[in-house]
């Protein structure tokens, strides 16, 4: 069902903020993003409940946490791939219905045994979000607005992840007498999953997927209703010819890996999707209360400070946005990874020395705000980005799909890891592990990073291929904005 504007009618899409079609568009598809926030986030206050109302063991708290993560990486591997085949917004509507059973199924599992199988159906449609609902606001914007708009998905993930937090904090604090009050912090997310089914009703499919199949007049009638007439004209060429070169990315296999040039363009890839998880980000997004309850808050003290850990990632990635127009790739990451290392090594070094109580608390907490600033404002927007922009076309498509397969599969590692690490060796070792593989991650970064800003896709191509690493290092002299590559 498409959106009913006049043909011939100019819109501010063309020249300027969004039209209404395009703002009904970009607010109905980012539900899919506040989905994958609150789900990945909602856990990090469910836990200490869940734990006394389902007898969890280190194990078994691990295990149901990352299961939601292990069914990202398979949602994200084969999503992008049904998307082609069926439609952007036919498996959005399809993602919406998955969300909705594994809330439901999680919501209310009697037992662990129930619970993990539901959260990894929860976890594909997450995995999928992330992969189709940029792919989707790309794909139906203008160009001037492509960043805008894809970046708008980021927002409305750490905005998810900061509703789960004060959603925790107030059932858990009026209730905190009902041990199966984690249920209805789960449950609330099935109401995001049916509004985004009824939305995408009324959502017309991507132009760029509709000329794919051949469905050019569809294209042009789509366009027509998020543009004005002349630009649907000049924009169908455009979309046309974007479609081809799609066919072409989807023919990359792993025999084109034997070049060496591709082959390094592709494993520097799957490193930049490892540096930005073996930070350790998610064991503070999804075991945020915990730690706040070992450092010396009560429970219901924890879910309320664990707020700020979600407003910080809100403001951080606003500034983020804004600082990718202003600071190279390179020096933005490396500065956030020593941000976060420092954050590491110091909370690490504070769980140790401090006794446990109140103060040492406010401590960690400050700590933890600190590293997620430098996360969310450099690292996590620039490793999206970045992503985007690195493979060459004939790869693009193969490249991608791995590298957002390996950075979910490192956060199941992470995520399933962390209470067993924290179990067997201290709060303090813990963040000492992760402040030494953040070094790693810095060297990697230095060695192997591109430099990727006020580059065309073309020029950054062409220095691969050469093996120019003097011109790898350097910005671009162009006037390209951060999202070029979108």
């Amino acid at each position: 069902m498409t959106l009913p504007v006049a043909p011939g009618t100019a819109t501010t899409a063309d020249h300027g903020e969004p039209n209404k079609n395009l703002k009904r568009i970009m607010a109905v598809s980012t539900l899919g993003g506040l989905l994958f926030g609150y789900d990945t986030g909602v856990i990090n206050g469910a836990l200490p409940f869940m734990e006394e109302d389902l007898g969890l063991t280190p194990f078994t708290t691990g295990l149901v946490t990352s299961s939601l993560l292990l069914g990202a990486a398979f949602g994200a591997m084969f999503g992008g791939r049904l998307a082609d085949r069926y439609g952007r917004r036919r498996m959005i509507m399809a993602l919406a219905g998955v969300f909705l059973i594994g809330t439901l199924g999680v919501s209310f599992a009697p037992a662990v045994a129930v619970m993990v199988p539901f959260r990894f159906i929860l976890g594909m449609a997450v995995g999928g979000a992330s992969v189709m609902v940029p792919v989707f606001l790309a794909e139906v914007s203008p160009a001037h607005l492509r960043g805008q708009m894809v970046t708008r998905n980021e927002l409305m993930i750490v905005v998810g992840q900061l509703l789960a937090f004060i959603t925790n904090a107030v059932l858990g604090n009026v209730w905190a007498d009902q041990l199966h009050i984690w249920r209805w912090m789960l449950v609330l997310a099935t109401l995001p999953a049916i509004a985004l089914w009824i939305g995408m009703l009324r959502v017309p499919e991507s132009p760029r997927w509709l000329a794919s199949i051949g469905s050019y007049s569809e294209a042009f009638e789509v366009l027509q209703r998020i543009r004005s007439a002349a630009l649907a004209r000049r924009e169908l060429a455009e979309v046309t010819e974007a479609a081809r070169q799609d066919y072409e990315a989807t023919k990359g296999t792993v025999a084109d890996l034997k070049a060496p040039w591709l082959r390094r363009v592709f494993l520097i890839g799957i490193g930049i999707a490892v540096c930005q998880q073996i930070t350790g980000v998610n064991s503070i997004m999804y075991y945020g209360t915990e730690i706040l309850k070992q450092a010396g808050f009560g429970t219901q003290a924890a879910l309320t400070a664990n707020i700020a850990n979600g407003v910080v990632s809100v403001v951080a990635v606003f500034f983020g946005i804004w600082l990718l127009g202003k600071v190279g790739r390179r020096p933005m990451l490396i500065t956030g990874q020593l941000g976060t290392i420092s954050a590491l090594a110091l909370i690490g070094f504070f769980s140790s020395v401090l006794p446990e109580g109140t103060a040492r608390g406010f401590v960690i907490l400050s700590l933890t705000v600190t590293f997620l600033a430098f996360q969310q404002a450099s690292i996590s927007t620039v490793t999206w980005l970045m992503l985007s922009e690195i493979f060459p076309q004939r790869i693009r498509g193969l490249g991608m799909g791995v590298a957002t397969f390996v950075l979910w599969i490192v956060n199941f590692g992470v995520g399933f890891s962390f209470p067993m690490l924290v179990d067997a060796m201290g709060i303090s070792n813990t963040f000492y592990l992760f402040a030494v593989l953040g070094v790693g991650a810095v060297v990697f970064v230095k060695l192997y990073l591109p430099e990727t800003r006020g580059k065309t896709l073309e020029e950054l191509e062409e220095e691969f291929r050469a093996g120019d690493r003097a011109a790898l290092a350097r910005p671009g002299s162009g006037t390209v904005g951060p999202h070029h590559a979108a």
